[in-house]
């Protein structure tokens, strides 16, 4: 029992850190999304080997798209004639260093390591692009819209609508977070049970040789799909279990950029060379920046999580109520969907079942009354 409620105790102390940036950051993204227009990024895309690379990474900067939702974004860049490099750098900086993104990284690790995190992205994804580019030569020629440019579960609109505060928070609570509520919700409670459950002295062991830790976690963290801003809660536990500031941003880097969809996708759509030097690059340059940070940088890792109830405010706890259920509404919406659609189709079939019946009742006098008749003829 004691477990369960030290269990809770960290489950909330990592969704009270992160919640009100969180709301914060969707609200922006939201904003945003209005004010940018769906095809932004392929109207300044050109065929340029250094200037594609450079503008997808910074175009991908500001972009209000998870790690699920940039993957048909950057399908449909491949198909308006992007370069190999560019869809590559795009892919690796839009959901790491979006708003929602960035802010939560801020609320647990603070100004330093965010910043670290959000430069070291960016040269990330240029590096990928120019070597990319430099390596394999791409002659690919634009074949118009073919694709959406809309995230995993949005609507595109050819033409740019008004600015619409209703559509701003639909789309950042609504379509943003829809994408992103599930893996939040596993890594909150990911988070809470590493915490909890297993026990620092075992942990600190793991973590004692650098580099070992860089290379299991690289490992772990490549295969698996995690959403930019949900590993976030992971990470802080990883951290609180005695892990380097560095290994910590190995995690945050490999997770987003390279799970197995995302190595998938690069594989179908660009080809084996692009994705070997997609893995190749990410994994040496995250190396090296994580050791880069514990080098210089470790004294100054600290984490902003308040354990201490009464330093949390109440803005934070109603931020955290909001994000509970909008994470479980995003979860139970379309099972409630799903009912009501079985409920609407048993109706249907009754009423059907109904009018057939009625139909043979009112057709069988009829036959009998034709028998009848011939009979006594």
């Amino acid at each position: 029992m004691e477990l369960v409620i030290q269990f809770i105790d960290n489950f909330l102390v990592l969704l009270n850190a992160m919640s009100i940036y969180i709301i914060i950051g969707l609200l922006i993204a939201g904003v945003l999304k209005q004010l940018i227009p769906d095809t932004f990024v392929s109207n300044h895309l050109g065929n340029d080997s250094v200037g594609s690379v450079v503008k997808a990474t910074l175009f991908g900067i500001p972009l209000p798209v998870c790690s699920c939702s940039v993957i048909p974004l950057a399908q449909g860049l491949r198909n308006e004639g992007a370069s190999k490099g560019a869809v590559q750098s795009f892919l690796i900086s839009t959901p790491i260093t979006g708003v929602d993104s960035i802010l939560a990284t801020y609320s647990l690790f603070g100004f330093v390591f965010t910043i670290f995190r959000v430069i070291s992205s960016i040269i990330i994804a240029i590096s990928v692009g120019l070597v990319q580019n430099f390596i394999q030569k791409d002659d690919v020629k634009r074949v118009g819209d073919t694709q959406s440019f809309c995230g995993c579960s949005s609507n595109c609109e050819t033409t740019k609508k008004s600015f619409s505060l209703v559509s701003s928070l639909k789309y950042g609570y609504g379509t943003l977070f829809a994408d992103m509520a599930k893996p939040l919700l596993i890594g909150l409670i990911l988070g809470a049970v590493f915490v909890t459950f297993i026990p620092q002295e075992y942990t600190k062991l793991l973590f004692e040789n650098q580099f070992l830790t860089y290379f299991i976690v690289m490992l772990f963290a490549m295969p698996l799909y995690t959403c930019a801003t949900a590993s976030l809660p992971i990470a802080a536990a990883f951290m609180l279990q005695g892990m380097s500031a560095g290994a910590v941003f190995i995690f945050l880097t490999a997770g987003p950029a390279t799970s197995m969809i995302t190595m998938s996708v690069v594989y179908k759509m660009l080809g084996k060379t692009s994705l070997i030097v997609y893995l190749v690059v990410i994994a040496l340059l995250a190396f090296l920046f994580g050791y880069i940070y514990d080098t210089y940088f470790t004294k100054l890792s600290l984490l902003m999580i308040s354990i201490d109830e009464d330093e949390v405010s109440l803005l934070n706890n109603i931020s955290s109520v909001l994000m509970i259920i909008l994470i479980f509404y995003h979860l139970l919406k379309d099972k409630f969907r799903k009912l009501e659609n079985k409920n609407t189709s048993n109706i249907i079939k009754a009423n059907i079942m109904n009018t057939s019946s009625l139909s043979f009742s009112v057709e069988k006098p009829k036959n009998m009354s034709n028998s009848n008749f011939k009979q006594k003829l």
